[in-house]
């Protein structure tokens, strides 16, 4: 049984955040909070109680086109800065990320519901680190030189060269599981390469970009470079996809949603990047230390609840360490302290929405008919969103513990014989985002590396990320990278110049 820490260890709310979460938020356009053109009104949920804590307006289509607009008009204007220019503003941004850090991890955790540790650490002392790395770009995106062979006009050479201009105005769509750094995510590589960006925040985590983009002006970014609609998907969402004047969509989010994006993008060929889902496997061969790599297979499984979509969900054990493997994983799970976000002792915290809990618990349900459920499976008998860690054995195939994408505390436990079947069970998925190989052999961890079908593999960790590692999926896992260069290539066009130089 998860343990329940006292309400009396909570961190103590600041009083710009209360304040920030007493506002009923507009539109963030053209560098102010805009009251929209409708009276529809969302409530944002504090997913430790289930209370309301905040109210945002829904952004419609007009909205929607008021905001592109906006973003329309600052091209010109951010596109020609001097490439130094748009390096400080962005380092100043980050400065500004980190001065109310404090603010921006309280905002965060009430929200999203996940740990005040996690916020300080990951989300906010990360995005600085994303941002401040993004700034450094500005001023070194490159072309390059041509050696061209065109045997027309007689006696000329022709020189051929590349630049990458700015892609125009980008949509982004944000999810909830990261609100704060998957946006910046979009934000900082955007404007580094001279973009202006329209953001739709999840309804469900609107908060932390609406105070971003304040912030954003605080920096000198002059408005309308960055405007924030928060609505619902099917709404502002779809408004800023179908838009005719958005050049490239960013999206982070589920599967079946990036698939209706990449094709109503198309329509207006948009270009466009899907970060989409993940069912990853973690594989354990014999040789491992089980207790030195316990607490690295945990944070792998249940960073954020399990909402992160490069978590490790299908564990693939080595048949020879199986049962104590199953044994020790169990115990440590049934050792989690259960509490709200602004606990820092608390291990275990809430999942994002009343409705997202029900979609947890009635998968579980269903894997529980045709597997066993080790310990957990159910939900607290207390008020807020929570879901006990889960932990699921003699599941075939077909069970949704090792088939779907449940994001939350689920993982399954498969015995293997040896590291090719446990390639083979991994890569037999639509998924292929990530994936872990944990093992004292070399060998071993480079056959994996080859073997396995995912965007990204780690060898003895699971889900670290940094600024200059390319990020994203094979198969159905999306289209794109995040970060790095990549990213860089992903917001330019490439233009191709030829000019004839007689001899």
């Amino acid at each position: 049984m998860l343990h329940e820490t006292p309400s009396a260890q909570l961190v103590e709310v600041l009083p710009q955040v209360t304040a920030f979460l007493k506002r009923t938020h507009g539109a963030f356009i053209d560098g102010k909070s805009v009251t929209l053109s409708t009276d529809r009104l969302i409530d944002v949920y504090n997913p430790a109680d289930g209370n309301v804590i905040s109210r945002t307006i829904a952004a419609k289509e007009d909205d929607v086109r008021l905001a592109v607009s906006s973003a329309r008009r600052a091209l010109p204007v951010w596109r020609d800065l001097r490439p130094a220019d748009r390096e400080r503003c962005l380092f100043r941004l980050s400065e500004l990320i980190e001065a109310h850090g404090e603010e921006l991890a309280q905002l965060e955790s009430i929200n999203q519901g996940k740990s005040i540790n996690h916020t300080r650490a990951i989300d906010v002392a990360g995005s600085v680190e994303y941002v401040r790395y993004m700034a450094g770009w500005a001023t070194k995106i490159e072309g390059s030189t041509l050696d061209l062979s065109i045997p027309i006009p007689p006696d000329t050479r022709n020189l051929g060269f590349t630049l990458r201009e700015p892609v125009g105005v980008v949509g982004a769509i944000v999810p909830w599981n990261f609100p704060m750094m998957i946006a910046l995510w979009k934000i900082a590589p955007a404007l580094a390469c001279g973009c202006t960006i329209v953001v739709k925040p999840s309804e469900d985590t609107p908060l932390t970009a609406l105070r971003l983009a304040e912030l954003v002006i605080e920096a000198g970014i002059p408005p309308g470079v960055v405007n924030v609609v928060p609505g619902y998907g099917r709404d502002a969402g779809a408004a800023l996809v179908e838009h005719p004047d958005v050049n490239k969509i960013t999206f982070t989010g589920s599967t079946e949603i990036g698939r209706r994006i990449g094709i109503s993008a198309l329509q207006n060929m948009t270009r466009f990047a899907l970060e989409l889902g993940g069912k990853n496997p973690l594989i354990v061969l014999s040789d491992v230390d089980l207790p030195q790599i316990m607490p690295g297979l945990m944070g792998a499984c249940f960073l954020n609840q399990g909402q992160v979509c490069a978590a490790a969900s299908r564990l693939y054990v080595h048949r020879s360490i199986y049962d104590r493997f199953v044994a020790d994983l169990a115990g440590a799970m049934k050792g989690l302290k259960l509490g709200p976000g602004l606990d820092p002792s608390a291990d275990i915290q809430p999942l994002v929405s009343r409705a997202h809990v029900d979609r947890v618990a009635a998968l579980v349900e269903t894997a529980g008919r045709t597997a066993e459920i080790v310990t957990g499976g159910r939900r607290p008998d207390r008020s807020g969103f929570y879901f006990e860690p889960t932990l699921v054995i003699n599941a075939d195939a077909e069970n949704p513990s090792v088939r779907d994408e449940i994001f939350g505390p689920v993982i399954s436990v498969t015995p293997i014989a040896d590291l090719e079947e446990a390639v083979a069970l991994s890569n037999a998925s639509r998924n292929g985002l990530a994936a872990s190989v944990w093992t004292n052999d070399l060998n071993s961890a480079l056959r994996g590396i080859q073997a396995l079908e995912a965007g990204t593999v780690w060898v003895n960790s699971h889900i670290p990320v940094d600024p200059n590692l390319p990020f994203g999926g094979f198969k159905q896992s999306g289209i794109g990278r995040e970060h790095g260069r990549q990213m860089i290539e992903q917001y330019t066009e490439l233009k191709s110049v030829c000019i004839p130089v007689p001899r």
